[in-house]
């Protein structure tokens, strides 16, 4: 294909150099249009083709890769702000390829750079959005896909992509909330974990050379910690680091299996203090993303076939497959779910409440707000208990090595004195 050079000004009279490839040069000038820029000269210059066989005479580099460059990809704070600002160009009355052109000036230095330009050239050449977001499945998944669809579709893209940007704050806020309860009893797990390892590793081999110089019999639990320290500090110690490596690693690979996903689910749904804050946060997460998916007109099959690649759970997704199965045989949401009984009563009740009054987005709305507070709940009673678990934990194996040194020099101070 041709190969075009440009030469051509902005909305604001900044000039911007490049090449564009098209068939012809009428064809290479509407492309311009359509980015929002205004021609000055636009002259052929070499295809890709001519490009090459003109570069065949020269010396050639050889480049070295290593085969495995990663696709640009955006994280969730970067999708939220994209989201944001392209709903709010757009309902500024700014046209889709001008707003995208407008965001891809902008250099950020990440992934985001190279997937807004993308998204530009593909709106430019006459894609759709919703289109040109599928090429981009690892940072736009098909919830989001779906409901731009459902916008163009509707001629509201700006509010669907308002209330995309809406349900992604509250499914990111609700994955903070779960990841704020834990960062508490991880950072005391290890730091007394650190200081047991230090104290065995360490402190303790000083008191042995001090019981070996005086060869008194020492009492069971100080010979039990001696011998950990014994077994840690040589070549033991370095066995039982491997072996966690290696345990941790088998565990990673089997939680990526299917059986794996689905026994660490269901672990997950059955553990004390957890299976309240997942259940709650699968429950609130289905509800949401069901009610945005049906309030932006997207049909019942799709939208429940949807929110089970998106759960997050393979149990509670199972459950939301089976009901999608029941649903194409003619009957209710709220029947299947409440047949499969994972789903609790109440959630079935509230939607066969929504299905009866014709309102299901706005009783699902009601049903995400229920298990957002579940969830608030559940995770300050996590904490709350955790706290005090974990304090005296670590205050029986503290406890343990201070009395297991005590006792010994006790008794060794003693038999002095006789």
């Amino acid at each position: 294909m041709p190969l075009f050079k440009y030469i051509a000004k902005t909305a604001d009279g900044e000039r911007m150099e490049g090449t564009v490839e098209a068939n012809d040069k009428r064809l290479a000038m509407l492309q311009l249009e359509r980015r929002a820029l205004i021609p000055v000269s636009v002259a052929e210059s070499h295809s890709a083709g001519a490009a090459a066989m003109k570069g065949g005479g020269k010396k050639k580099r050889v480049h070295f890769t290593l085969g495995f460059k990663r696709r640009a990809r955006m994280n969730m704070r970067e999708l939220l702000l994209l989201t944001g600002e392209l709903s709010d160009l757009l309902a500024s009355g700014m046209k889709l390829g001008h707003a995208l052109n407008t965001l891809s000036r902008r250099k950020t230095g990440r992934g985001q750079d190279e997937i807004v330009k993308a998204l530009r050239d593909d709106i430019v050449q006459g894609a759709s959005l919703s289109d040109a977001l599928e090429k981009w499945p690892e940072t736009f998944p098909a919830l989001y896909v779906s409901l731009v669809r459902a916008g163009e579709a509707s001629g509201t893209l700006s509010e669907s992509l308002k209330q995309l940007n809406t349900h992604l704050e509250r499914v990111s806020a609700a994955r903070e909330k779960v990841l704020m309860a834990l960062i508490y009893p991880a950072i005391i797990m290890m730091m007394g974990g650190g200081t047991m390892i230090f104290i065995v590793l360490f402190v303790v081999p000083r008191f042995t050379a001090i019981f070996a110089e005086l060869g008194s019999t020492l009492p069971l639990p100080t010979l039990i910690l001696i011998k950990i320290s014994s077994f840690l500090s040589g070549p033991g110690g370095l066995i039982a680091l491997g072996l966690l490596i290696f345990l941790g690693v088998m565990w990673q690979r089997f939680l990526k299996t299917e059986k794996g996903r689905r026994v660490w689910n269901r672990m997950q749904l059955r553990l004390p203090m957890v299976k309240g804050i997942v259940a709650a946060n699968a429950y609130a997460h289905f509800a949401r993303t069901l009610s945005a998916l049906l309030r932006n007109g997207v049909d019942v099959l799709k939208a429940l076939s949807i929110v089970e690649d998106t759960v997050g759970n393979v149990e509670i997704a199972a459950a939301i497959r089976d009901a999608r199965e029941r649903v194409t045989d003619g009957s209710s949401i709220s029947g299947p779910l409440a047949a499969g009984k994972l789903f609790p009563p109440l959630l079935t009740d509230m939607l066969a409440v929504g299905e009866q009054t014709g309102d299901m987005p706005g009783a699902l709305e009601h049903i995400a707000r229920r298990y957002d507070s579940e969830l608030d709940r559940n995770v300050k009673v996590m904490t709350t208990l955790l706290e005090p678990i974990l304090m005296l934990t670590m205050a029986i194996l503290v406890g343990f090595v201070a009395i297991s040194m005590l006792v010994a020099v006790f008794d060794l101070t003693s038999g002095l004195n006789v």
